[in-house]
């Protein structure tokens, strides 16, 4: 009979006076007659090695015995000399030389083990006949047992190989609201993508219930509840075509009112959408003092939003060829006259070339009115871009937006040359109203403006945020005011500088915002785009004259639990992120106070 090797045996031990039958004793009964002849199988597994005995991988016993051979001979061979040399015994051991004769002895075992010669193998122990082999094949009960076999239990049916486990199913779909009988044929449609998703609006005629489809059918395929997300409320045909396709609701966010705010002599009220605690209060405040001390001044100095493609030659020659062409005063007039054309507010201030290789990169840079302007740029460009082809017809056009604009990433060219509004607004508070108002003293702010402002920005490689909150105050206003957030990248950057004025009394507060993106809501509102700047100022003042003090960490602690509460009934998310509905922004214009959503400045 056939013989394998056994696997470990998971069986637990046969209790005391079962009854065990060897079939395979026969076999080797049979094998040990004289003249018996054991026939090898030419497909049993291959001999047991010595090093199959080891109960660690070969790689680290070789990693032992190698270096033990070797350091044990060299020992030896050293002692051996320096008897020779002194006329010592050889006979005659220590510890350490019968130390490294045994290791000697037994790395030479292991190294001819390793080589094929099992010398290790009968000091392991023998093993049970039971547990070392199996019959190949179980044969005939008939043949085996014909009389005991009525005994012994039925063995076991060979166990089939496990299969590879399922993959988890789709959890079934939260319970929703009911869906219409009209629109679940529609949402089984958009299921089985028979209708796109983003077609509902134009296929159904109703931006409302195109909106409740798709969140139908995304709360099918995602098997997740969106009740907290809310549909109802919004108009959703106010976006169509505008903004945020494919919608499936909205989100709230709070928004506050934080002023009045003195202003180059008029009072403003500007809104903050956010859901940080002690925001609007601390900007407030910083307000307060501002107001107290005879209000803030303010200056533009830049106004101009760029655009800046990526053309590209075949040699830097050509490249250099067009950049001459473009900064050469001359050609100004006529570039200028081709830019304008895309737009009767559209004026181009100048251009900047910069070359990689063979690569060109020109930064348009045009007033653009009330208006952001990132449209207008862009067609002007292109005006610029088809008129320069007559003459520059190897020139390939790679990208209208070359990312040396540059939109929406902090970059050094916005920190120095800027882009939008470059805004800087100053104000001096009184000693009194520090001690008052923002409860410090003026070389308390001055020291931790220089350490924490410019100092701390410096070492952590700033570019652009040497404040201590500028983005807060430029966020929430954008939020509330419909500017685009993702703009608040370029148009928080921001420094705030302090120093004693007025023999070391009173205190000068200023902040550059050299790049501040945004469209003004009231038209022909340009000497009031400073209000985001000094908007800025008042809460720089405010927050940092928290941190000489110790009441800081428990304020905004006790304000961010609260915040948890409101999450959970509004049923948004705490970050939430939002836009205002056009009713808001058209009420923000008629309304009596003046809302600016331009310059602010934060630290």
């Amino acid at each position: 009979m056939d013989i394998r090797r056994r696997l470990p045996s998971s069986r637990p031990p046969r209790p005391a006076g079962a009854l065990h039958i060897d079939a395979a004793a026969p076999a080797r009964a049979a094998s040990t007659q004289p003249g018996a002849l054991a026939a090898k199988d030419p497909a049993s597994p291959p001999p047991v090695r010595a090093s199959d005995a080891l109960p660690v991988p070969i790689r680290h016993t070789n990693k032992v015995f190698f270096p033990l051979f070797f350091l044990a001979a060299y020992y030896l061979m050293n002692r051996w000399r320096e008897k020779v040399r002194i006329g010592a015994p050889l006979h005659v051991l220590n510890l350490l030389d019968m130390a490294a004769i045994v290791a000697l002895v037994s790395s030479l075992i292991y190294l001819l083990s390793f080589f094929g010669i099992e010398l290790i193998q009968p000091f392991l122990g023998p093993r049970g006949a039971d547990d070392d082999f199996i019959p190949a094949e179980d044969p005939p009960e008939d043949a085996q047992c014909p009389t005991l076999c009525s005994e012994v239990a039925p063995a076991r049916a060979p166990q089939p190989p496990p299969r590879m486990a399922a993959a988890a199913p789709v959890p079934a779909p939260a319970a929703g609201p009911p869906v219409p009988a009209e629109d679940e044929e529609i949402v089984q449609a958009v299921l089985d993508g028979a209708i796109p998703s983003y077609s509902l609006e134009t296929r159904l005629g109703d931006c409302h219930r195109a909106a409740g489809v798709r969140r139908e059918a995304l709360r099918r395929t995602t098997g997740r509840s969106l009740e907290g997300l809310p549909l109802e409320g919004f108009d959703y045909e106010s976006i169509l075509g505008q903004c945020c396709e494919m919608p499936v609701g909205y989100v709230t966010l709070p928004v506050g009112i934080a002023g009045p705010m003195l202003l180059d002599g008029k009072l403003y009220h500007v809104p903050m959408a956010t859901t940080e605690g002690c925001l609007v209060a601390s900007t407030n405040r910083g307000l307060k003092a501002i107001r107290d001390s005879g209000g803030a001044d303010s200056v533009i100095l830049r106004d101009g939003m760029t655009r800046a493609p990526a053309v590209r030659f075949g040699s830097a020659k050509r490249a250099a060829e067009l950049r001459m062409y473009l900064e050469d005063p001359v050609n100004f007039d006529t570039l200028s006259v081709v830019f304008n054309k895309s737009s009767r507010f559209a004026r181009l201030q100048g251009i900047q070339c910069a070359m990689a290789g063979k690569n060109l990169y020109t930064r348009f840079t045009c007033s653009t009115g009330d208006a952001m302007g990132m449209n207008m740029v862009s067609k002007g460009v292109q005006n610029v871009l088809d008129f320069l082809q007559s003459d520059f017809p190897d020139m390939d056009i790679i990208s209208i937006s070359g990312n040396f604009c540059s939109d929406k990433k902090p970059a050094a060219v916005n920190w120095i040359e800027g882009r939008g509004k470059s805004v800087v607004c100053e104000a001096v508070i009184k000693e009194e109203v520090v001690n008052k108002v923002l409860k410090t003293t003026v070389p308390a702010l001055v020291e931790l403006n220089m350490l924490k402002n410019l100092a701390g920005s410096a070492v952590a490689g700033a570019l652009g945020g040497f404040n201590a909150h500028a983005s807060n105050i430029v966020a929430a206003v954008f939020i509330a005011t419909g500017q685009d957030p993702a703009q608040n990248v370029e148009s928080s950057h921001c420094i705030t500088m302090m120093e004693a004025v007025n023999g070391g009394k009173d205190l000068h507060v200023s902040v550059t915002m050299p790049s501040i993106e945004f469209c003004l809501l009231i038209p022909n509102s340009q000497p009031q785009t400073f209000v985001l700047g000094s908007f800025d100022l008042g809460s720089s003042n405010s927050t940092t004259s928290h941190f000489p003090r110790d009441d800081k960490p428990g304020t905004w602690t006790d304000s961010s639990r609260s915040l948890e509460a409101y999450s959970r009934q509004t049923g948004g998310p705490s970050t939430a992120t939002s836009v205002m509905s056009r009713a808001w922004l058209v009420g923000i214009k008629q309304a009596p106070l003046t809302v600016i959503v331009p310059p602010i400045f934060s630290n």
